[in-house]
């Protein structure tokens, strides 16, 4: 069952967080945005997530009315179903125009063309029903090319790999960030590029009105963690920080 994140005036945000659970697998949520008569699937997921995703989406929302796929990145746990989805719906494909040559690859020859909307490096608009999702800059966090989707009518920062907890309980929103470091600092540590373009995505998200930040794996931030994770990870060495030399040496 997909786990309610806003709904009002016609205007709703779900999160799936059990059509791949982790046992094979990491653990990964999708988001539907839906707007009125239409909507945006945001991060859909690998194979692996892609039939229970489809039965739990037709029960609130009819895929086939779809007018938008957005995709944070071209990793596998966030699109390589696409083909799947390119048969199921008519959508077009949002991604950064880094992967627009490259995700293709998960698609039989054809499927994807003139499907595929490149997002410019600065970000894009995208109308979904009566209001717009926007695509805002991440690139380096963790992907080159990378995007987060800030919804303004529900104030939720769909923040990708950003904000990501390990074995968190995806259903119960954080609010008090202390406690959640541990399912939190490893993986920025390692996934995250540098604390340079932290510092200036704290800078861009400090002038977001947020209510809540929902990662693309593990528990979404409310409240309190909000500000409390944008200070922390403005601060957070990770990347390339931590290597050197001594991690460029042949075995």
């Amino acid at each position: 069952m997909p786990i309610e994140l806003h709904n009002a005036a016609g205007h709703r945000c779900l999160m799936f967080c059990d059509a791949a659970d982790g046992s094979e697998g990491v653990q990964a949520n999708q988001f539907l945005v839906v707007d009125d008569d239409t909507g945006a699937v945001i991060d859909l997921g690998g194979n692996l997530a892609y039939s229970e995703l489809y039965l739990a989406m037709t029960q609130h929302f009819q895929p086939q009315r779809l007018s938008a796929i957005l995709a944070s990145h071209a990793d596998p746990d966030i699109v390589a179903s696409l083909d799947r989805w390119m048969t199921a719906t008519q959508a077009p494909v949002y991604i950064s125009r880094v992967w627009q040559r490259f995700i293709p690859h998960f698609c039989k020859p054809g499927k994807t063309a003139g499907r595929v909307v490149p997002i410019p490096d600065a970000g894009l608009r995208i109308r979904i029903g009566r209001n717009d999702l926007v695509a805002v800059p991440a690139h380096f966090m963790h992907a080159e090319g990378n995007f987060q989707f800030w919804d303004p009518a529900s104030r939720i920062l769909f923040s990708g790999d950003l904000g990501v907890s390990i074995g968190a309980d995806p259903r119960t929103p954080v609010a008090e960030l202390g406690p959640h470091l541990r399912h939190m600092e490893a993986f920025h540590r390692r996934y995250m590029v540098s604390r340079k373009v932290l510092q200036w995505w704290a800078q861009m998200a400090s002038a977001l009105p947020l209510r809540m930040i929902a990662p693309q794996h593990g528990a979404p931030l409310v409240g309190q963690a909000i500000p409390d994770f944008i200070e922390w990870v403005s601060q957070l060495e990770c990347g390339i920080d931590l290597f050197g030399p001594q991690n460029y040496v042949v075995p």
